[in-house]
């Protein structure tokens, strides 16, 4: 429940009355928003205890009303505190205590149309947004904004971590954008985008050895577009970028629209001197609310996928059911059957399946193509999740046949239209009892709390990589140990499996092999951050894990009710404690050829004796080293030393 306490501005010691330069700042008074006007041209800066982690940067929108990037006046301004106590599920925490000091200050321009900004300021983060109400005395009632001025000004010491966005209507069956861009590590303001278009979010920042700055955005839903970063320009840093004309090969407006009143996204700054805010920020989620009710329980769970490994030709009705079997056998809640299903077994094909699979104890989820115009991916089924009425037809079917979940694939973009898709493909599963994960997708913005249903996105270079070539394999350690400080951090990451095949074929001896460890991939069911585990284990891969290894893939969590950072580094290493109800897990894992030694702060864990998953030293021609486990007593100080081993891993549980 939301409470809003107004204070007297000269009671609140957070905000200054100064006309030209207004503060707002977080309840632990560290960090600090200033709000500037000079001369009619608005900016704001970002400090956290001290530090100066945005110099001056823009606002401001261009509209078809009016022009509020410039020449704008001060009208008045409010202040208020913001506290909110929500629960969650799908997400890094169950239950948060959002508190912020906010401040809306209201300008006109020349001719007298006004916006509101709009600031919240949190314990390291910050959020803000524009308010446009109606004009003209209620007669104008919608606006097109077709440029932001927002922008991002780092300081120079400052070094990046960024994914490039992609032309559009390129890549495989021109599919892309689809966010699945190779991170760059610690480049330099001044080093330009792979593609010229900019970053997509989010996008993380070191500035100097002082501190940590994460961007990105919250909030958006079918009243606007999805953006990124531009690349970085000298005088103004990195600005909002809206989509690109090509996207959804061209259908739909590159700009935004909406009804009056009406607001934009939040654009979200998460500021800290370490990591640990960044990894455990619940921002996305703080300034945004459900839009629906959800109508039906959603259980959490693992699955089984044939698809990455077995690919194309797994999608059979005998393949399944192998795989609905080894589901059943590790008492995983799900088999997800991949695309091309329509063609190899059709409708009546999965209706027999379902009704075995429920008969194992096992719910299917199915692949869709997400629309016929979007791109030339050829996989089925396809025109019927872009259609409302074939897609509630469809949806219908399945909620009659047990089908609990549908994953769906090859978006256009991050056009309004597009993000409309998303929408209204998850309000009607939510009305047929269906949850729903995206691939071939857009980053989630506040999504789990926004739509209920909502399970989680790849947004990602995700697993089928490490299939697809060697390269991608060699670098999964550098990827899984990024994404937990970027992409994971705000929102639930569909990577596409823990993968336990030792080669990436389906006899599991050829093709190119897994350059990861069995206790590295294990790990990552719990680095990873996401309420619906895919585990990629396979009748040939069951038979070369140990008793203790199919122990702990059975027993592979699923809700997180509570994150905390331990150690790490973007593209080095990861290592963060998780707590599932009363249980408490720690997981390290190692994205380098170096062995890492980490000291890991325990206290849940104090004077026990608990479960030491680990890998042995590498022998000499070893891909990767050997697994094993032991029983360790973590002394009464809750901390224990480990060694994450090059590529490899840890796992520490009662």
């Amino acid at each position: 429940m939301q409470k809003v306490i107004f204070i007297c501005l000269f009671l609140l010691s957070s905000f200054s009355m100064k006309a030209e330069n207004r503060v707002v700042t977080s309840p632990n008074g560290k960090t600090i928003v200033k709000l500037v006007d000079d001369g009619g041209l608005l900016n704001y800066q970002v400090e956290y205890d001290g530090m100066l982690m945005l110099e001056p940067s823009g606002l401001g929108l261009r509209t078809d009303i009016d022009d509020f990037t410039k020449d704008l006046k001060f009208v008045k301004e409010e202040s208020s505190r913001i506290e909110d106590t929500y629960t969650m599920d799908r997400t890094k925490a169950s239950k948060v205590h959002y508190t912020a000091n906010k401040l809306e200050v209201t300008y006109s321009t020349v001719q007298n149309h006004q916006i509101t900004i709009v600031f919240q300021v949190s314990d390291n983060n910050v959020a803000y947004r524009y308010l446009i109400p109606q004009q003209n005395s209620g007669e104008t009632k919608i606006v097109k904004v077709l440029e932001e001025a927002s922008s991002f000004k780092l300081p120079q010491s400052t070094t990046t971590f960024l994914s490039p966005q992609i032309t559009p209507m390129t890549g495989w069956k021109r599919s892309k954008p689809s966010y699945e861009e190779e991170y760059v590590a610690e480049a330099k303001l001044s080093e330009k985008s792979q593609f010229g278009v900019g970053y997509t979010f989010p996008c993380l920042f070191h500035v100097g050895n002082e501190g940590w700055v994460l961007i990105s955005e919250t909030g958006v839903d079918s009243h606007y577009c999805a953006s990124r970063l531009s690349d970085w320009n000298a005088q103004r840093g990195y600005t909002i970028a809206f989509p690109q004309e090509g996207e959804n090969n061209g259908v739909g407006s590159a700009f935004a629209a909406f009804g009056l009143p009406g607001v934009t996204p939040w654009r979200t700054i998460t500021v800290g001197a370490s990591l640990k805010p960044i990894v455990e920020t619940t921002i996305p989620f703080d300034v945004v609310k459900p839009l629906y009710d959800r109508k039906y329980t959603y259980k959490p769970g693992c699955y089984t996928w044939s698809w990455l490994v077995w690919q194309d030709n797994s999608i059979n009705y005998n393949d399944q059911v192998s795989f609905i079997d080894l589901a059943s056998k590790m008492g995983y809640e799900y088999c997800l059957v991949d695309g091309l299903w329509d063609e190899s077994m059709g409708h009546s094909g999965i209706e027999k399946l379902s009704s075995y699979a429920q008969d194992k104890g096992v719910n299917l989820m199915l692949w869709y193509n997400s629309n016929g115009y979007a791109n030339d991916a050829p996989q089925g089924p396809r025109d019927i999740m872009n259609n409302s009425i074939n897609r509630k037809k469809e949806m219908a079917w399945m909620q009659k046949n047990g089908i609990k979940g549908i994953k769906v694939d090859f978006f256009g973009g991050d056009k309004q239209e597009t993000i409309k898709l998303y929408e209204d493909i998850l309000s009607d599963a939510n009305d047929y009892g269906l949850y729903v994960i995206f691939h071939g997708a857009t980053m989630p913005r506040g999504w789990e709390r926004m739509y209920p249903n909502y399970i989680a996105s790849e947004a990602a270079l995700a697993s089928e990589n490490v299939f697809f070539s060697e390269h991608h394999a060699k670098k999964e350690g550098f990827e899984l140990t990024m994404h937990p400080f970027c992409r994971n951090t705000l929102g639930a990451f569909d990577w596409g499996g823990v993968i336990m095949n030792r080669y990436m074929s389906r006899d599991n001896k050829s093709r190119h092999p897994r350059y990861t460890s069995d206790v590295f991939e294990m790990a990552t069911a719990i680095t990873n951050q996401v309420a619906f585990n895919c585990v990629e284990i396979t009748p040939e891969s069951e038979k070369t894990l140990s008793d203790w290894e199919i122990d702990f893939l059975k027993k592979i969590p699923s809700q997180c009710d509570e994150t905390r950072f331990l150690a790490g580094y973007p593209t080095k290493y990861f290592c963060v404690a998780r707590r599932y109800g009363d249980t408490w897990m720690a997981a390290g894992i190692n994205g380098t050829e170096q062995p890492i030694k980490v000291l890991l702060d325990l206290p849940e864990f104090a004077g026990k004796t608990v479960k030491l998953l680990l890998d042995k030293n590498k022998k000499k021609g070893q891909i990767v080293a050997d697994s094993e486990m032991k029983q360790v007593k973590v002394g009464k100080n809750g901390k224990i030393a480990v060694v994450l081993q090059p590529m490899g891993g840890v796992i520490l549980c009662e």
